[in-house]
């Protein structure tokens, strides 16, 4: 039987969507454990905007269900000043009835982000997603300095989750440490969602 970690996201030029990705690989490398990826829509700055019920590239749309279905969750979004984009929050705060149920409670997750810029607000942006996920008593998970990239890194990588530096005209390629210590996120919330899944 295998059990399914949602790793949703928002990204516009595609870095928060490699991570993704690169999350979900470390989290199929535990036995047992499926990634589904998903992504949230972008949203304009006066109303929503009716989206097709499938995006022309990348993971399906998010749903209310997939949290509910899902063990774990991997959280993504690019920087925007510091803070996560738009259509995330969007999405996150649609989730009073998740909240009300208490329908998220006791679920790891773990975050992700990525910036132009080396002090971009990478771990502020990080902060500002793990903020909701605690009211919805989730149990948030961060790298462990035991990850060797974590200190040997030059480009991307926080304590409170992955990150990537994109560069100003987002053509940095992400860094081999930086995929490291994906799949190394991916690896322990994957292992975390089983383990309490099992003892559940």
């Amino acid at each position: 039987m295998s059990h399914d970690i949602l790793v949703l996201y928002y990204s516009r030029s595609g870095h928060t969507a490699q991570l993704a990705r690169l999350i979900a690989r470390g989290i199929e490398e535990v036995s047992g454990m499926r990634a589904r990826l998903r992504q949230v829509p972008p949203v304009a700055a006066v109303t929503e905007i009716a989206q097709p019920p499938e995006p022309e590239d990348g993971a399906p749309y998010a749903t209310k269900q997939d949290l509910l279905d899902c063990i774990g969750l991997a959280m993504g979004s690019p920087t925007r000043f510091g803070n996560m984009a738009a259509p995330l929050k969007f999405f996150i705060d649609s989730t009073g009835a998740e909240w009300a149920s208490g329908a998220l409670v006791g679920k790891p997750a773990v975050l992700f982000t990525s910036t132009s810029t080396m002090h971009g607000g990478q771990e502020s942006t990080l902060l500002s997603m793990a903020l909701p996920l605690l009211h919805h008593g989730m149990l948030l998970l961060g790298l462990p300095y035991t990850e060797a990239a974590l200190t040997a890194t030059q480009s991307g990588g926080t304590p409170y989750g992955v990150s990537h530096v994109a560069g100003a005209k987002g053509d940095n390629a992400i860094s081999e440490h930086e995929r490291e210590l994906a799949r190394a996120l991916g690896r322990r919330l994957a292992d975390t969602a089983r383990r309490l899944a099992l003892n559940s």
